[in-house]
């Protein structure tokens, strides 16, 4: 047990990156966290769309879309880890029979808040069948911060953070789920400035 019981747990939050974050796969990023824990925490940039629709990352894996509200819905690169696998954050199946912490699909991580991601084909080929969950973001890769290096970068004031809502992952323009993200704040981007001081 370590002393310090003041640990965040930012499970379900978005992280906001500031201005003086110029990483390319971070600058101006959204990134949703999956999972935060003590070993690290694991995430999915939302708005950065790779170069890809959905119809075509199905037909990488020989399965054909039948959701025509998805065919043409950007694949979003979700971070630099595992860039060759896919990710898939979608609504939990809200009234299905199974039991409450269970999950519908194999490999998948439920999430405090009704979300979950899941990197098993067997969603992808619910979803190629045209069922499969109503909302659903898919990434190629993801984000992860080993022990202490999220909260790390937080004190070196890399991120900003708040509740994640998902009308800003499923239901938001791409290009304008930045902003949304800084109104969850309060804020809009001009407020923040790069030239955040130590005193």
């Amino acid at each position: 047990m370590s002393g310090n019981s003041a640990s965040i747990n930012l499970t379900n939050h978005f992280l906001i990156a500031m201005p003086g974050l110029r990483d390319q796969m971070f600058g101006k990023s959204v990134v949703y966290v999956c999972e935060h824990s003590a070993r690290g925490a694991l995430g999915l940039v939302i708005n950065k769309p790779a170069d890809m629709k959905m119809e075509t990352l199905f037909g990488k894996v020989d399965l054909a879309l039948k959701r025509p509200d998805l065919s043409q819905a950007p694949v979003f690169q979700g971070g630099p880890v595992q860039t060759e696998r896919g990710f898939v954050l979608h609504d939990a199946l809200q009234g299905t029979s199974q039991p409450l912490g269970e999950t519908l699909y194999a490999s998948t991580l439920a999430i405090p808040g009704g979300l979950e991601m899941t990197t098993s084909k067997d969603v992808l080929e619910a979803l190629a069948g045209g069922a499969g969950p109503k909302r659903v973001l898919v990434t190629l890769g993801y984000s992860s911060w080993g022990e202490g290096q999220l909260e790390s970068e937080l004190g070196e004031n890399a991120w900003l953070t708040v509740d994640a809502d998902p009308v800003v992952i499923f239901d938001t323009p791409v290009e304008q789920r930045y902003d949304k993200a800084l109104a969850l704040l309060g804020l809009q981007s001009w407020m923040i400035s790069s030239q955040v001081g130590h005193a």
